[in-house]
């Protein structure tokens, strides 16, 4: 049985990421099968609740009041659109909806009403999740008592790339949200975002960080960088797919017990690709045309590529048929 570690060293990290692309494979489908079912896939549905006019500078996000993406900015929604939301996401599968706001952090007056939304979520039976920026540690224990299962809060890259991304949020920003979420007895969901320059050592040590943490991250999203005009990092060059897959590998054995999620990139993956990550580990994925302002493939493509994979989804509709 795999052990959970917390201390890997740099030098064990890159040996993983230039393992033979086989020997690779072989050794997280290994891992993976020894805590998950070989052929499940957890799916979650992400929804923008307030779009657009973030302060933030992210490199990468067409929200960023500071990137010119012509993206229209949006109130909150109302509450009954997002229970509206839910309730179709659950009739096609999803055991989980996750809600995410363009805030740089909420006031305390939205987090009255994204509670509200996080409790009429959860009548419906559903777990919770929700992306708001960074927290104060009254913030997260107020999520925490309302309820919600999951804070999304990725860091992204790298410490010693991360300059080349962000400079209105530092590192520790983003790690010391997690500890407040962390605290507050909240599930944690953390990942990165690959592709966006940086090299493969950096990939290692955003794999580092989060597997060095006092306890892994219950759900790694893992991002292939969705390359949208208007942001300084539409012009880079696109990720090699083998080093995407070795990421996702990679963070199966490092992280044994974490759900590795296929987040955003996914409409520029190939199907041969994506059944790769899951043979590789990822065994959650979001679900829905739309991940809060990018584009994601169909629920009918990815039934059809579930069917084609005899893949079945975790406390799907029904029982445990194919979607």
């Amino acid at each position: 049985m795999s052990e959970l570690r917390h201390d890997w060293r740099i030098e064990e990290v890159n040996a993983l990421l230039a393992m033979p692309f086989s020997d690779l494979m072989f050794k997280a489908h290994q891992v993976h099968r020894e805590h998950f079912a070989a052929n499940q896939v957890q799916i979650s549905t992400l929804l923008s609740i307030k779009t657009g006019a973030c302060p933030e500078d992210c490199g990468y996000c067409s929200q960023s009041a500071k990137n010119d993406t012509s993206l229209e900015r949006e109130k909150l929604l109302p509450l009954q659109e997002v229970i509206d939301s839910a309730k179709t996401a659950q009739t096609q599968g999803a055991t989980r909806f996750c809600m995410g706001a363009a805030w740089r952090n909420p006031t305390d007056k939205n987090l009255e009403r994204v509670i509200e939304m996080v409790q009429a979520v959860k009548g419906l039976g559903m777990e919770t999740c929700v992306t708001l920026g960074m927290l104060t540690d009254r913030q997260a224990s107020r999520l925490k008592d309302a309820g919600l299962d999951y804070y999304n809060h990725n860091l992204d890259t790298s410490p010693e790339f991360y300059g080349n991304v962000i400079s209105t949020r530092t590192y520790q920003d983003r790690l010391d949200t997690l500890d407040h979420v962390r605290n507050a007895g909240i599930n944690v969901c953390s990942g990165g975002i690959l592709g966006m320059g940086e090299t493969r050592q950096d990939r290692a040590r955003l794999l580092q960080q989060l597997a060095n943490m006092k306890f892994h991250p219950e759900s790694v999203p893992i991002n292939d960088l969705v390359k949208i005009e208007g942001t300084p990092l539409s012009g880079v060059d696109k990720l090699d797919p083998f080093e995407f897959i070795r990421v996702v590998a990679a963070a199966r054995i490092m992280m044994p017990k974490s759900y590795v999620r296929l987040s955003a990139g996914r409409t520029d993956m190939t199907d041969e690709m994506q059944a790769w990550c899951f043979f590789a580990g990822a065994n959650s994925m979001f679900y829905g045309d739309k991940l809060l302002t990018t584009d994601n493939p169909g629920e009918s493509h990815d039934q059809q590529l579930f069917t084609r994979l005899g893949i079945q989804t975790e406390a799907g509709q029904p029982g445990s048929t194919y979607l």
